[in-house]
């Protein structure tokens, strides 16, 4: 067995796991009850999902270009998927009628 079938098993493996990974998160935006917990399924789960993804690219083209690409995307989707997330949660809780009064948080003046 060479290392190009190996790498290509390998490929075919992480793409599989991937696109499990993405049916999962699309199930979780379609079956948790509310937005903070659907947020989390789609940036959680989709991150991992690309990254695998990402990965069996890597694995079918082994060569230092495909990896600076697939670390440039990883990187940006680390350092934006974060910030998105967050601001997705702080307006899902702000626009959400059912949630308590935050008057009970302690004021800096």
């Amino acid at each position: 067995m060479s290392l190009a079938s190996v790498l290509d098993v390998l490929g075919a493996l992480s793409l599989l796991l991937g696109l499990g990974m993405l049916v999962v998160a699309a199930l979780g935006l379609f079956t948790l009850p509310d937005a903070l917990s659907r947020q989390h399924a789609a940036t959680k789960a989709g991150t991992l999902a690309i990254g695998f993804i990402l990965l069996a690219v890597g694995l079918w083209h082994p060569t230092i270009e495909w990896w600076w690409r697939i670390l440039a995307i990883m990187a940006l989707l680390m350092a934006t998927l974060p910030v998105a997330s967050h601001l997705l949660a702080r307006a899902a809780v702000a626009t959400d009628p059912s949630a308590p009064p935050r008057d009970d948080a302690p004021r800096v003046d």
